[in-house]
């Protein structure tokens, strides 16, 4: 990978995604955060349904669009975690960062949470 890229996934957090709509089959581009813990890239949100998500189980390949630090469109592949202890793991740092610890088991059992991996 770049250094460029690799500095920037180190030190920013906010991206666009484009994925592939899973009824329309059209390209969807969305604002969101994504979260580095070396060296894994994760993205999350808050709890509930979102169609990004919905989106990334029914096409895990997906645009992962660098703005901040520097300008890069990069191919991905989403992997969803679902195993309660992982997820668990995972989103702990997350909703600190969020400032929502006391939330933490809410966002265990019903948050989208996927795995990163760029092609």
């Amino acid at each position: 990978m770049d250094d460029e890229i690799q500095k920037a996934i180190e030190s920013d957090r906010l991206i666009d995604i484009t994925t592939i709509g899973r009824k329309s089959g059209k390209p969807h581009r969305i604002e969101i955060q994504f979260h580095y813990h070396d060296p894994h890239i994760y993205i999350s949100g808050l709890p509930g349904t979102r169609d990004w998500y919905s989106n990334l189980l029914a096409n895990p390949e997906f645009r992962f669009h660098l703005k901040q630090s520097i300008r890069a469109d990069l191919p991905a592949r989403a992997v969803p975690i679902t195993e309660e202890s992982a997820r668990r793991d995972i989103l702990k740092p997350i909703v600190a960062r969020w400032r929502r610890e006391d939330k933490l088991e809410v966002f265990v059992e019903r948050s989208p949470l996927v795995e990163v991996f760029l092609n």
